[in-house]
């Protein structure tokens, strides 16, 4: 999302905001069209026939637009056409991680202050827990709904971002739910489910329209001067299909999402907005979208005056229309659109097909259904956001995620009654806003993690650092106060100064004198040290994971609203650990080696690129994706699996006759060819926990195969000395596939290695 151009072309935003507050403190009521109870007229118009079905009253409704009517509903601040009952509506509006203020669509006012603030996206993505993901957008949307309710929101949301983090100086990172395109695509699917699904199961109809963004292939915000507008990401048709593309099939065809965002950059050469392959061809033609395709905020100005996509604004208008663009986020297609069509770059059929895709979504949301007061939803208002049972999920999701890295023997869990007294160090110790991260709201409320320690002992509170950039370290005041503790925690890491969109990174160690602050504290130190990093991205913290001084190390991400609470709860072993990491982190050397926008994954030998994430990269990390510790010892027992899967191919088929190294994975040889694999887990340790179970996939090493994958993971629960079982259902064509160098899904023969812990088993995979 973009502030660029909208804030420019149309008057500042601060002023924009002002009319806004001004406009909404007026305003109680929630726009919808076909208010039959104050306009009678309205009832004998099919499209406002609630009765019957959302094609027949899309067909004619547009029927009854002028070409005008139609065109200004292209834009995402669409316009209203009062002699049929239909009222603006403002398409954008944000739900990341709670409902947002970032998009014109939502506002905060004294009727509704602020809703639940979750964890950003990054942190709740470390809880590898599906039916967390879900019941969060559950919530989400319930809390839309009643601000919808009461005027203050609408009923589209352009969220979730699915991009890969692929890269650890992305600026937008923290938004994502990591480096892994299964882990990625689980998160998308659920969160979508749980923002769009309504409780009476009506699968037609939608509780709020979720979007999937940025598509595709995009991850690189402003870095070294090279900016996403102009940025043409160079993919190979393999890395496109194996890792940039799953987490957007999964969004449309496993979370039936009602939306997918098209983004800034070029992918080969090609603008993703105006590319009839990637909207026409994969989003509508394979994926078979069941919505609308949205341009990222002013992406087709950026089209026109960055890129120099075309000569004027009506081809870029046609362009973008005819690749399969429904609405514009921007005012684009709302000036140039009709003059396209005049020059005959364009058919109005195209805009039929638009408006038409727009209008289908917006009565799929009941918006054409009369007041909304008398539908399923209608009963939500202000007591439905910020409720206890919502703040409390919030601070469960911090505890589900955050990630313990290094705990040394006799350190983590600190024993409230045996502490005296806790020194409580460093920039990040009592920030508020820096806890949730971007494309935020007003939160219910905060708990510093100052907060939350000082709830359960005594704290003295050091600074140490003006503030996260930490240009001069206050270290002797910090010495001295950590020098009289029993014990002390350190919280560090960077906010939206260092890592933001529209700001990438270009070291990923901590920022300013942060480390010299860390190392000098710890020398001091009498009891357990306790680093806490907040942070989107992974940092470069190898000296405090060598530093015996430092006794534990916690990643806290962006952890929301209760964070604080979160980590206290942990810190004081009121929580057993159980995030895992769900991406890598890198030493600093990585990012002189690496150039940023090299899209490839796999490494090459030949120039010393080492490739990307725990799939490919072949160098050193400093942890690596799913890494994470708890309280308590968890072991597996392999009870069932296969040691070999025999494919079975047709008479004729060439790989009886010649060597094979693979198969397709098409539909007559993949026909019920599955497998169970059964675990036994056992909790060992003294203290009851969740426990992410991983199963990993290395493949035979052909067709540039990653040298391991994620096939799937599940989350138990278990009290100490319980053991539980975990089934995993393996479908060979689906899990054990991999993309060829041409973009085909291949089986390939031979040895395959599942990995759970330390636990491996072969698995001959032949014909």
């Amino acid at each position: 999302m973009s502030f660029k151009n909208r804030a420019s072309s149309v008057f500042p935003i601060l002023t924009i905001f002002i009319l806004f507050q001004l406009n909404v403190s007026a305003q109680n009521n929630p726009v919808f069209a076909c208010d039959i109870d104050n306009n009678p007229g309205l009832k004998n118009l099919t499209f406002c026939d609630s009765s019957l079905d959302v094609k027949t009253r899309v067909d004619d409704l547009v029927k009854r637009l002028t070409l005008q009517e139609k065109i200004v509903n292209l834009v995402d601040n669409a316009g209203s056409v009062d002699r049929l009952g239909i009222p603006k509506y403002e398409w954008w509006s944000e739900a990341l991680h709670g409902v947002s203020y970032v998009g014109p669509g939502t506002h905060f006012s004294s009727l509704v202050p602020g809703a639940t603030s979750f964890p950003q996206v990054i942190l709740t993505a470390a809880s590898f827990n599906e039916t967390l993901f879900k019941t969060i957008g559950k919530v989400v949307s319930t809390e839309a709904r009643a601000m919808y309710n009461v005027g203050l929101a609408g009923l589209t949301f352009w969220s979730p971002n699915i991009n890969i983090f692929r890269d650890p100086r992305w600026g937008r990172g923290q938004e994502t739910p990591g480096e892994d395109p299964t882990l990625t695509s689980k998160y998308g699917a659920a969160y979508v489910q749980g923002l769009q699904e309504r409780d009476d199961g009506d699968k037609d109809r939608l509780k709020v329209g979720a979007c999937c963004k940025h598509y595709t292939a995009y991850d690189v915000d402003n870095w070294k001067g090279i900016e996403r507008y102009n940025f043409n990401a160079l993919v190979t048709k393999q890395d496109m299909d194996d890792t940039f593309q799953p987490p957007f099939k999964s969004c449309v065809l496993d979370g039936n999402v009602a939306s997918v965002m098209c983004s800034y950059n070029q992918v080969n050469g090609k603008p993703t907005c105006g590319d009839p392959d990637l909207l026409t061809g994969v989003i509508r033609g394979d994926w078979k979208l069941n919505g609308y395709i949205s341009s990222d905020c002013d992406s087709l100005d950026v089209m026109f005056k960055n890129q120099h996509w075309e000569d004027t604004p009506e081809k870029i208008a046609a362009d973008a229309l005819l690749a399969g663009l429904d609405l514009n986020c921007g005012n684009f297609l709302a000036q140039h659109t009709e003059a396209a069509i005049k020059a005959g770059l364009v058919k109005e059929s195209e805009v039929d097909r638009a408006v038409t895709n727009n209008f289908a979504t917006l009565m799929r949301l009941g918006f054409f259904d009369g007041n909304p007061s008398k539908q399923i939803y209608g009963k939500l208002g202000p007591k439905d956001v910020c409720t206890p049972a919502n703040q409390e999920l919030a601070r469960e999701a911090a505890r589900q995620g955050i990630v313990l890295l290094k705990n040394s023997v006799g350190s983590l869990p600190l024993s409230p009654t045996a502490i005296k007294s806790l020194a409580v160090i460093g920039p990040n110790a009592n920030v508020t806003k820096t806890m949730i991260g971007n494309y935020e709201g007003t939160p219910c409320k905060y708990t510093t993690p100052l907060q939350g320690l000082t709830a359960s002992v005594a704290t003295v509170y050091q600074p140490g650092c003006a503030n996260v950039a930490c240009a001069t370290a206050q270290v002797d005041e910090a010495k001295k106060v950590a020098a009289a503790a029993d014990a002390v925690v350190l919280v560090m890491g960077s906010d939206q100064s260092i890592e933001a969109e529209s700001r990438d990174r270009i070291d990923i160690t901590l920022p300013g004198q942060q480390n010299l602050l860390i190392s000098g504290v710890a020398s001091v130190s009498k009891g357990p040290v306790i680093l806490v990093i907040m942070s989107g991205g992974g940092m470069d913290i190898q000296f405090a994971k060598e530093d015996p001084k430092i006794t534990s190390i916690l990643w806290v991400g962006f952890p929301g609203e209760a964070g604080g609470a979160a980590l206290a709860d942990i810190i004081f072993g009121l929580y057993n650990p159980s995030g895992r990491l769900p991406m890598s982190w890198y030493p600093q050397s990585y990012t002189q080696k690496v150039n940023m926008t090299n899209m490839h994954m796999r490494p090459d030998p030949a120039t010393g690129y080492p490739g990307r994430t725990y799939r490919f990269y072949k160098g050193d990390t400093v942890y690596v994706f799913g890494d994470g510790l708890s309280f308590s010892e968890f072991t597996h027992h392999l009870v069932e699996a296969p040691k070999l899967v025999s494919v079975p191919l047709e008479e004729g088929h060439v790989c009886k006759s010649s060597a094979c190294k693979s198969i397709d994975a098409v539909e007559q040889t993949c026909k019920n060819l599955a497998f169970n694999i059964h675990l036994r887990v056992t909790n060992s340790g003294k203290m009851g926990g969740s426990h992410t179970v991983f199963l990993f996939s290395s493949p035979p090493s052909v067709h540039g195969a990653p040298q391991k994958h994620l096939l799937g993971f599940e989350k138990v629960h278990l009290a100490p000395r319980q053991q539980g079982v975990v089934r995993f259902n393996v479908d060979v064509c689906k899990d054990l596939s991999l993309v060829d160098e041409v973009g085909n899904r291949k089986v390939a023969l031979g040895q395959h290695v599942l990995h759970v812990g330390n636990l491996k088993h072969s698995l001959n995979v032949r014909i």
